[in-house]
């Protein structure tokens, strides 16, 4: 029997060791990898009020992943973290944000901003570095005619959704309405909204007085005054919530009443409540998605319901549908990732096959059904669902139209601003 080298017993157990702990480390690596997710939104400026909207869904979204564990692949579970941008209101800060998030944080995906603007030059930025993004918010039909490969949106465009409070009006209500005026700001959303209302009121026969286009930011005064003096039957103002806000107290200023204000997005937010007090009572909107439809998911929350409570609790107020929509946005890049199984970080063949992935997808969600089209003018946008009218009674906002989507009778006339 040769004799034992000390020397070789310890070369062979300071390898092991070394061994040993690489081996630690490497699955401590692969233990704590995370899927790290760009986040460009209005976080300050003219719309950062919806931008904390949108900030709220996705971060409610990656706060009850993570909760459950993460993203399973390949018998692993895998967090996400959300790496915020703001885009401070700008198109322009926008790509900016976006071309940092991709080449300096190395994001695997980007969930996108609240307004069509910014969304529409981030889209060019996700295009040309081939990063996979999903807008929980932006409704312009502009994002979806551009044909992006690299962009989604988990809203129908605007186009779309808007035209439900008009069609209440014109078929749920006595005596019908007869005329409209219409005041929209010059964006890439609200000008589309304004044109929803038109097109809306030449389908059901309500006979447009005056359409006005004015610049984000201007004196509303002299337009809403200009529109008082038609005495039109609806206002309906194509706008985000600040602007609408503005318009609706100039109304009151100048005390023009007519007998109902139509609003698209925003009348659902906190901040309209807060900003204009009771009077946003008898104001109406439009939705695709209230706490109380009744689809059934099996993904995060089981009910609109369920998702709705969990965001009360976490935010202390009531979600409104981009909100939902911004939660959804985050659930379609999950089921996106365990359908091609692709574990953080991403290579770009993997972020390229996330693309078919997305394509190919078929959810039911608390917030409904997600199918992005891949084909005509909707190309990549989920524009399947039920547009919803609401208006504002007794505080909150209540489903009244159209046809069999009515929870409650609309209230209409408004009364006059002193009867209120």
């Amino acid at each position: 029997m040769k004799p034992v080298r000390w020397w070789a017993i310890c070369w062979f157990v300071g390898v092991l060791a070394l061994v040993t702990v690489g081996a630690a480390g490497l699955v401590a690596a692969q233990q704590s990898a995370e899927y790290k997710v760009g986040v460009v939104t209005s976080l300050s400026g003219e719309l950062a009020f919806g931008g904390n909207v949108t900030k709220r869904g996705y971060d409610l979204w990656a706060d009850t992943l993570n909760k459950a564990g993460g993203i399973l692949i390949g018998g692993k579970r895998y967090k996400v973290r959300l790496i915020y941008a703001d885009d401070q209101s700008t198109p322009a800060t926008a790509a900016v944000a976006g071309e940092r998030l991709i080449t300096q944080e190395k994001v695997d995906f980007i969930l996108g901003p609240y307004a069509s603007g910014t969304t529409l030059a981030l889209a060019p930025i996700t295009e040309k570095y081939r990063v996979p993004h999903i807008t929980g918010s932006a409704e312009s039909p502009l994002i979806w005619k551009g044909k992006f490969k690299y962009t989604f949106g988990t809203i129908p465009t605007v186009t779309i959704i808007a035209q439900a409070s008009i069609q209440t009006l014109a078929q749920d209500v006595t005596p019908k309405p007869q005329t409209l005026a219409i005041l929209g700001i010059d964006d890439a959303f609200s000008k589309f909204a304004a044109e929803a209302f038109r097109t809306a009121a030449q389908r059901f026969g309500i006979k447009v007085l005056r359409f006005d286009i004015v610049p984000e930011g201007s004196d509303y005064t002299p337009a809403v005054s200009a529109a008082k003096a038609l005495n039109p039957d609806i206002f309906a103002m194509g706008s985000h919530e600040k602007a609408a806000i503005e318009m609706i107290k100039a109304a009151k200023e100048l005390k023009f009443n007519p007998k109902a204000f139509v609003q698209h997005y925003g009348m659902t937010t906190p901040d309209f409540r807060k900003g204009l007090g009771k009077d946003a009572e008898y104001v109406f909107g439009t939705s695709v998605w209230t706490p109380n439809l009744n689809y059934q998911a099996k993904i995060l929350f089981k009910t609109p319901r369920e998702y709705a409570a969990a965001f009360k609790a976490r935010f202390g107020s009531d979600p409104d549908y981009t909100e939902a929509a911004s939660t959804a946005a985050g659930i379609a890049f999950q089921e996106a990732l365990r359908a091609i199984n692709a574990a953080p970080p991403l290579t770009q063949a993997q972020k390229d096959a996330l693309i078919g992935a997305l394509e190919r997808l078929d959810l039911m969600t608390f917030y409904g059904p997600i199918r992005f089209a891949t084909s005509g003018d909707y190309y990549h946008d989920n524009a399947g669902l039920q547009p919803i009218a609401l208006q504002y009674q007794g505080g909150v906002t209540v489903e009244v139209g159209p046809g069999k989507l009515r929870l409650k009778a609309p209230k209409y006339p408004t009364p006059p601003w002193d009867k209120r």
